[in-house]
């Protein structure tokens, strides 16, 4: 799925553009000072530059709260010249805060529980921010994962706020899951993959990415295929 090496090409590639969304999104969290950002500066980042990078038709996005994922991700689209995002959530905050320009022909938000949706018959990247239970977990692993094709771009934020996913929790059924399929992942977060996070960090320091748009540190969401 990733390395620290695509991550770091992927920075290069793209650094004109992202600085570019930086700037957007921090004027984005200035006007609406409301607005809860969910994403730590490496995770949305790398988001962006995934999504630049497999340039997917559809991104199906489960758990967008007030928005911040979803305009990274609308931006990535933009920016690709292609693509449409379906948004599910219970709470429908991020109807207000998505700019009307980032969303016009390229976002749906639909409301309540994505367990009772019918979702789209093609996904080709799939972001997951929902509820953080082992519950949940199981219902998308035996429901929604089985139904998008394999090598489909996956990333689950909440993982590892720790050297280990808390046990119980959403991430260790994923990880459970992810071992028993044999299928690797990528994370920067810094308490389990503390190299990693230092190369992102001095690549984006070169780049001229060293004042933090949101000051989180933690950046705990992981990146795989689906197996």
């Amino acid at each position: 799925m990733l390395t620290i090496d695509d991550a770091t090409e992927l920075y290069v590639k793209h650094h004109e553009p992202l600085q570019a969304v930086r700037e957007e999104q921090r004027r984005l969290l200035a006007d609406r000072p409301g607005m809860r950002a969910q994403l730590d500066d490496i995770e949305a980042e790398l988001t962006y530059l995934l999504v630049r990078r497999e340039r997917p038709a559809r991104v199906v996005e489960i758990g967008c709260l007030h928005g911040w994922s979803t305009t990274w991700l609308l931006r990535a689209l933009r920016d690709n010249e292609t693509g449409v995002l379906e948004s599910y959530d219970r709470i429908e905050n991020a109807r207000r805060n998505v700019p009307a320009a980032l969303a016009e022909g390229r976002w749906r938000f639909v409301a309540g529980d994505v367990r009772e949706q019918t979702l789209p018959d093609a996904i080709d990247y799939l972001f997951l921010d929902a509820a953080h239970s082992a519950r949940f977990a199981r219902w998308y692993l035996d429901r929604l994962l089985p139904a998008i094709p394999a090598g489909t771009p996956v990333s689950v934020h909440d993982v590892f706020h720790g050297r280990r996913a808390k046990p119980y929790s959403e991430g260790s059924v994923l990880l459970r899951h992810l071992r028993g399929a044999g299928a690797r992942y990528f994370t920067a977060a810094a308490k389990r993959a503390p190299e990693e996070y230092r190369r992102l960090r001095e690549c984006r320091a070169d780049l001229g990415f060293g004042d933090p748009v949101h000051p989180g540190t933690h950046n705990p969401m992981i990146w795989f295929r689906r197996p």
